[in-house]
Formats: C-alpha cells, sequence, structure tokens
C-alpha cells in the first residue's frame, strides 16, 4: 500500500439540477484520457458512495498530490444558476462524514483538505486564502467541517 498523508475532497461541478451518474464521470474522465475515473471514492446525491479507484493506485485528482493522497468527490457544486455553491444533500454530508471516520480509521497523520487549499499561496504569507484559489471546488470548508 502506498503512503497517504492527505485526503482531498472535491465536487464534481456539475449542477444540482442535474444529474451527474458515476457512469458519466466516468466516461468524462476516459475522454480527459485518465485510466478511468481519478478519484478514489465518489459520493452521488442519494449518499451512495461509489468506490471507483483502488486505494493502492494514484490518484488522477489533484496535480502535484495524487501521489500520496486519496481524493473523494460528491456530485454537485454549482447551483442551478451554474455557480459554486454547497449543493450537499443531507445523504451526502452523512455519507461523508462516515467514509471520513472509515479511512481515519485506516490511515493516520493524514491532512483532510479541499482541492482549492492546495492552491499555490501566491502572497507568500503561508495561508491559501479565498483569493489565492484556482477553483471554489469543493465549495464547502473541509477543516471546519471534517
Amino acid at each position: 500500500m502506498r503512503r497517504i498523508d492527505h485526503i482531498i475532497y472535491h465536487c464534481s461541478a456539475t449542477r444540482a439540477d442535474c444529474d451527474y451518474p458515476v457512469e458519466a464521470l466516468h466516461r468524462d474522465h476516459l475522454s480527459r484520457g485518465f485510466k478511468g475515473i481519478g478519484y478514489h471514492f465518489y459520493i452521488t446525491r442519494n449518499g451512495q458512495v461509489h468506490a471507483t479507484r483502488p486505494l493502492g493506485m494514484d490518484g488522477a485528482h489533484c496535480q502535484g498530490h495524487n501521489r500520496h493522497s486519496i481524493g473523494i468527490c460528491y456530485e454537485g457544486g454549482l447551483n442551478s444558476e451554474g455557480q459554486p455553491a454547497d449543493t450537499r444533500t443531507a445523504a451526502q454530508r452523512e455519507a461523508m462524514h462516515r467514509l471520513t471516520a472509515q479511512l481515519l480509521r485506516r490511515f493516520h497523520n493524514v491532512r483532510l483538505c479541499g482541492h482549492r487549499d492546495l492552491s499555490p499561496d501566491r502572497n507568500g504569507n503561508g495561508e491559501v486564502e479565498p483569493h489565492e484559489w484556482l477553483k471554489q471546488c469543493p465549495c464547502f470548508d473541509v477543516a471546519k467541517e471534517l
């Protein structure tokens, strides 16, 4: 098993009023040249957790951090107008908390963070601030919630 030091959370950046099933995610990642879905887990709106990539395989979800991380993505992340928003359902939140607890029992001393939190610190103050985020993903504050 590879060393894991991050669990990185993502959103699919799809509108809350449009379905984006695991099959569509798979098709889209293949079309981008990936060897399947780049995340290790995908959580659909109904709270179903899909294991989409073996934990022993490097992810394809956060450039520069794939080798030692686990990627978790939830369906959604955009409101009905297409703007970034925390669109997680109660079922998704519950599933995310349950999955995180399971992973933390297996992997110790890992950092839980959102994809946006790994943006570069452009002003060099030692903190990645909202104005430095390259994207809004996952549209919620991982450190405060998880």
